[in-house]
């Protein structure tokens, strides 16, 4: 079985709240571990995420524990970056054995091509401040003078409260139609490509529906209602939700 996952926001919101909702996150990976042979994350696991050459977000080590166990007992995990933990370097890959990319992936699994992206910087053409934002946060220059001029402790407050600020620009439920431009990219970049299914994060809005016949996913959020997508030995692929 393969299975998919994103925005799980781990560090965001109360102590209280984050540690439910890495409880709830470490059960369901406890779980789909017993029969996976891929685990696919597709990014914003971390609310916010900061990776110094040595030193690493303080929190997390029971997910880190078992990416590690997982890792080690043959289950691949592939974590695609999104925009609040795209700032890695090799802790997760080094000490967790997990496969890290910072850009969108073709994946075959069970006998279907995947894609297999976040979805941040899609269709954003006609947004210049938001193209700007994407290019500076991105840039490797911008991330090593970061780096070098902000302590750690200054970098982790500012990063959860430019995280709280965007989730709260955001509203606390995602509007109707925010899959759109997702589902535009898909119709326009993967139609006629031979893909099979194509699968996002980012949006917070579960949703899954034929794009001119790609099976399309998105993957929602862990916060309020806890969504995950599972793919069958017969690349048969269906949305779920936890618990339901």
């Amino acid at each position: 079985m393969y299975y998919f996952a994103s925005d799980i926001h781990l560090g965001s919101g109360s102590k209280h709240s984050s540690r439910n909702v890495e409880s709830r996150f470490v059960a369901w990976l406890d779980e789909v571990g017993k029969d996976a042979e891929a685990i696919f994350l597709l990014g914003d696991i971390f609310d916010f995420w900061f990776e110094y050459h040595r030193v690493v977000p303080k929190g997390f080590v029971r997910t880190l524990a078992k990416f590690a166990e997982l890792t080690s007992r043959g289950v691949r995990i592939v974590f695609l970056t999104g925009n609040h933990d795209m700032w890695v370097y090799d802790y997760l890959t080094e000490e967790c054995g997990v496969e890290v990319y910072t850009k969108p992936i073709f994946e075959v699994v069970a006998g279907k091509r995947l894609f297999l992206a976040h979805g941040d910087n899609m269709k954003i053409n006609g947004q210049p401040l938001l193209r700007l934002m994407n290019a500076v946060f991105r840039s490797k220059i911008a991330r090593v003078l970061f780096s070098w001029i902000v302590h750690p402790d200054l970098a982790l407050k500012f990063g959860h409260w430019w995280s709280g600020k965007s989730r709260k620009s955001h509203g606390e439920y995602a509007p109707d139609g925010v899959n759109e431009p997702l589902v535009e990219y898909v119709s326009e970049s993967l139609v006629g490509k031979g893909v099979d299914v194509a699968i996002f994060g980012h949006t917070h809005n579960a949703e899954q529906r034929d794009v001119q016949g790609i099976c399309s996913i998105f993957l929602g959020e862990w916060e309020s209602r806890p969504a995950y997508a599972v793919m069958d030995a017969e690349g048969s692929v269906s949305l779920k939700f936890l618990n339901e």
